[in-house]
């Protein structure tokens, strides 16, 4: 069977390469197969980098990639934002470029710990109370929100931010602040936070 997908080792750990021009199905299929014969290679926490960026998957292919690492104990990392050859005029990475990423998240947030990321950032776990999350595209949670979450946090009035259970000690987006009502225990469907009629609302997720 050809090889289009690799595990290469660096100075900086497992780094995935893969064949960009390969259909998302075959690539999994690979990544599955090496993941298998290799399961007693990688320990628990094991990171592995990505050689380039998912923003060539959906969401769901993003989604489905990041568990299928998750299963087997192994946290998957995009490479940095910033390119070789592609600087901006600042030395930094360009706004499109930078909102083109999306950060994964795959654990729950605890108290204190923060995340800040120019692009959206997708949480696999909790946003417990005393965690913040700030994005400049949107956020979206795979558990229980609890903490403090900004997106659009540089202007972007058209973040939103989703969770499973958006009880989030303070919302915001963009420069309007907002909370989720106190009456809301339990939600019981997925919802999504976003500016309507320059305030903030919370409804039923797409």
């Amino acid at each position: 069977m050809r090889e289009d997908v690799v595990f290469k080792g660096s100075r900086d750990g497992l780094q995935l390469v893969f064949n960009e021009a390969v259909e998302f199905d075959i690539v999994m299929e690979q990544i599955k197969a090496k993941l298998e014969s290799a399961v007693n290679f990688f320990t628990k926490g094991t990171i592995v980098q990505m050689s380039s960026d998912l923003t060539g998957f959906t969401q769901d292919q993003q989604l489905e990639l990041i568990h299928l690492f998750k299963n087997y104990g192994i946290t998957l990392k995009e490479p940095p934002a910033e390119q070789p050859g592609n600087p901006s005029s600042s030395g930094l990475p360009s706004v499109e470029t930078e909102l083109a990423q999306t950060l994964v998240v795959t654990r729950t947030l605890r108290g204190g710990q923060e995340i800040v990321h120019n692009g959206s950032v997708i949480i696999m776990g909790d946003v417990n109370p005393g965690a913040k999350v700030t994005a400049g595209g949107d956020i979206i949670v795979h558990g229980a929100c609890r903490g403090i979450v900004h997106a659009g946090f540089s202007g972007n009035m058209d973040a939103s931010i989703t969770a499973e259970r958006l009880l989030a000690s303070q919302i915001r987006i963009a420069n309007l602040i907002s909370r989720a009502p106190d009456n809301l225990d339990k939600p019981e469907r997925v919802e999504t936070a976003r500016i309507k009629d320059g305030i903030i609302v919370i409804g039923p997720a797409n």
